[in-house]
């Protein structure tokens, strides 16, 4: 028989389908293939013996691809019901050759439909949205997953392997029937389909079983009788290998039920992964069984009453439900929809999610949120001993060994000013940054202005922790080269937002990835002259100011790059505030970016081109603008008074005098945003207090005006910390010749602003029972006698 004799057995299947995964294994049984090829990255072929150790499943190949231009990666999950991992076992189990057939995870034809964190079984479903949803109308069901149940997971005893597949066949020719597959689609296919034909030249007289997902299976069917005998290869497909400068490469990871869960965003397959897996062990009949008893062990444990009669219920209505939908056995969808119809009596403002697809919103039913958990199931894969591991794991184990933090159990409290203590410091961080698992920083500096020498770390689950550290390795073989990389990384990712990069410039100083450091700086340096967020250049600044200042800590004080950053930002804010127009209301991230200014012009003028007579000329301009927020008005008005430029008190008396009564309170708080020590402390040209100033401003208002700019009245002396408001209420008392306790003034028994209602309206009806000749007679004297 000649050689391309051998038929092609195509076997369109739905990722981590049960009934799919035994479709493949009595496929593989009966037709005693010479090729098993399955839809996966071809570049793991030559590990086939790594991805078939003893692993505890689910485990994922993760793939990762990194150069100047692009990123991405991917996850190629499998569990004990995937079609592609019994492929896998039953093909070698029955001494076929077995292949993977698809383009690597980092191909563009496979990362480009999805984004940077893909899934490689992410299914073309949204491509033929049309088709399915017309199937779901004929059939009566909401959403496509109970469809798939109703057709194929759920059948009569007995069905038929070759009537399964039959009808997989149909349905997969439908919906791409209705999809045109885009280029990516042909591209993979086409690669697909010459592996095909390379295995049919080579196979003999035993068939050939190629098994992808459903949506490819119709193209790959046609592409290979398209091309026939002539056309086959000389040889095996090339694998395509990552360009010269680019970083690929894949390894297995831990997965679990959680991350493949369609309710917690993955992309493909089916929702429930703990209910398919009792389908898969145990058949329909228990699996409905397992579920009902799951969601009433959940519910339980968090105290949810549930009775023996709720449980019947529930049970009538899943049973009912299926007789009604023509269901041989109970499916997911009929226990959960008997579930809900008996346990939540409250109205639903949303569609049961099990009816839909996609993550779980905010705001779900609490019992439906257990449902759903409780379908989820707890497995986590774990991988063989003998799997090889990429070398950061190796290397931060040695580290977290040397540095006494392999095995800490208790807390950790290290002294930043210590060498050891500021390494260990530098390897959490590191961890930190990358995502791994196992240390959580609970105290420490919060930038580089924080007078704080010591951080506390404490020691948390370390689940997850060797999975995150394989996909970690993506970014280097050392734990300070992959940090490096992932905030260089960030870095390009977060383009023109200040905020971001001056907490990754934090992150580069903690971490001490110094080379890093000047990158930052030099993007920052570039960016801030563009800058037109003041908000977001108040925080650059701050932080970069406090760096420069102060880390002696971390090395970086003084340095040349970080005062260049300081200087154009500084002068960045002083331009940005002068053309700043506005209505009411107090923009604090503006006002901390003139108080950032501020402290800039103090302690490091050098490095600003504009000093601080400029900086104060520049100020009184604002404060006189009347298009100029009040809030900005009254920071750039404090901001004289902190950079020490003598004012008499009549402009202060008259730039309160002339706020209006809303915007009092705004001016207040600029100003006290900016000069709040020289307000509690300072004093004006002719030795008075600006407490008095601000008093006597405030006394005079009419006792409407008074009410209607309390509550801004009292965001701005928020701005003093309890003692210095103790102070000032000491002061007052003074002034008014009271005698008193300062500290009961700031501790009423109800809101101040309850209060000073309630006086006001006790006053005006006082009033009102005066102009109608009704207040109350004074009550008599008590007589005295004898």
């Amino acid at each position: 028989m000649p050689a391309t004799a051998a038929p092609a057995v195509f076997l369109g299947v739905r990722h981590h389908s049960p009934a799919c995964a035994r479709l493949v294994a009595d496929t593989i049984r009966a037709l005693r293939p010479a090729w098993v090829l399955v839809e996966g990255p071809a570049d793991m072929n030559d590990r086939m013996d790594e991805l078939l150790l003893g692993h505890t499943l689910p485990v994922a190949v993760f793939s990762h691809y990194r150069d100047d231009q692009r990123v991405a990666t991917s996850w190629t999950p499998l569990c004990d019901y995937s079609p592609e991992w019994i492929a896998l076992r039953e093909g070698r189990a029955a001494g076929a050759e077995v292949r993977f057939i698809d383009l690597p995870a980092w191909h563009p034809a496979v990362a480009g439909h999805t984004d940077r964190y893909a899934n490689r079984y992410a299914d073309a479903e949204a491509r033929y949205a049309e088709a399915t949803r017309r199937l779901c109308e004929h059939f009566a069901v909401d959403c496509v997953d109970a469809l798939w149940d109703g057709l194929f997971e759920v059948t009569g005893p007995g069905t038929d392997p070759q009537e399964l597949r039959a009808r997989l066949d149909a349905y997969f020719e439908l919906v791409r029937g209705d999809a045109e597959a885009d280029a990516a689609d042909r591209t993979r296919e086409e690669y697909m389909a010459a592996w095909v034909r390379a295995a049919l030249a080579r196979t003999g007289d035993r068939p050939v079983l190629v098994i992808t997902g459903g949506f490819h299976q119709p193209a790959l069917r046609a592409l290979s009788a398209r091309h026939g005998a002539a056309a086959a290869p000389a040889g095996w497909p090339a694998v395509p290998e990552p360009p010269d400068g680019a970083l690929g490469g894949s390894f297995l990871v831990p997965y679990s039920f959680r991350q493949l869960d369609a309710f917690a965003g993955y992309q493909s397959g089916m929702p429930s992964p703990g209910y398919y897996q009792w389908l898969w062990e145990k058949g329909p009949p228990a699996a409905g069984q397992g579920l009902l008893r799951a969601v009433t062990e959940r519910l339980r444990a968090r105290g949810v009453p549930l009775s023996t009669a709720d449980l019947i219920a529930a049970r009538s209505l899943s049973q009912g439900l299926a007789q009604l939908r023509g269901h041989p056995y109970e499916t997911r969808g009929d226990v959960l929809d008997g579930l809900a119809g008996a346990l939540i009596t409250d109205d639903l403002d949303r569609p049961l999610p099990w009816t839909t697809r996609g993550a779980l919103g905010a705001g779900t039913h609490p019992v439906v949120v257990e449902m759903v958990a409780a379908c989820t199931g707890e497995a986590v894969g774990r991988l063989h001993p003998d799997t090889p591991l990429p070398p950061l794991v190796r290397d931060v184990a040695a580290q977290l060994a040397g540095l006494g933090l392999a095995d800490a159990a208790t807390p950790v409290t290290l002294d930043l000013t210590k060498n050891r203590g500021l390494a260990r410091s530098r390897t959490l961080h590191r961890l930190r940054v990358l995502g791994v698992p196992g240390f959580t920083r609970a105290s420490g500096p919060a930038h580089g202005a924080d007078p704080v020498f010591t951080e506390l770390w404490e020691p948390g689950p370390a689940a997850g922790r060797e999975a995150a550290l394989i996909e970690a390795g993506a970014y280097g073989a050392r734990l300070d080269d992959a940090a490096a990389a992932l905030l260089g990384e960030r870095t390009r990712a977060a383009g023109p937002e200040l905020g971001a990069l001056a907490g990754l410039l934090f992150d580069a100083v903690l971490c001490g990835t110094g080379p890093l450091c000047a990158d930052l700086l030099t993007t920052l340096a570039a960016r801030v002259g563009q800058a037109g967020d003041l908000g977001r250049l108040g925080e650059v600044l701050s932080a970069a100011l406090g760096l420069w200042r102060h880390d002696r800590v971390f090395g970086v004080a003084g340095d040349g790059l970080l005062g260049g950053v300081v200087g154009s930002a500084a002068d960045r804010v002083f331009w940005l505030a002068e053309g700043l127009h506005g209505g009411p209301g107090a923009d604090l991230a503006v006002l901390r970016a003139l108080a950032a200014a501020r402290d800039a012009l103090r302690h490091a003028p050098a490095l600003l081109s504009a000093g601080p007579e400029a900086a104060a000329e520049a100020a009184a301009r604002i404060s006189r603008d009347p298009r100029a927020p009040a809030a900005l008005r009254g920071a750039a008005f404090g901001l004289r008074w902190a950079l020490g430029v003598p004012d008499d008190p009549g402009p202060v008396v008259q730039a309160l005098a002339a706020a209006a009564v809303d915007t009092l309170g705004d001016w207040l708080t600029g100003l006290f945003a900016v000069a709040r020590e020289e307000v509690a402390h300072g004093t004006t040209a002719d030795g008075g207090s600006l407490i008095d100033l601000v008093d006597g401003v405030v006394s005079a208002l009419p006792e409407g005006d008074f009410l209607v700019g309390l509550p801004a009245l009292r965001q701005a002396f928020a701005f003093f910390p309890p003692l210095e408001r103790e102070r000032i209420a000491e002061r007052l008392l003074h002034r008014r010749r009271l005698r008193g306790s300062a500290r009961s003034l700031l501790r009423t028994p109800a809101d101040p602003l309850l209060l000073a209602r309630a006086r006001a309206l006790e006053e005006n009806v006082t009033r009102l029972l005066d102009r109608h000749g009704l207040a109350a007679a004074p009550a008599p004297r008590p007589e005295v006698t004898g």
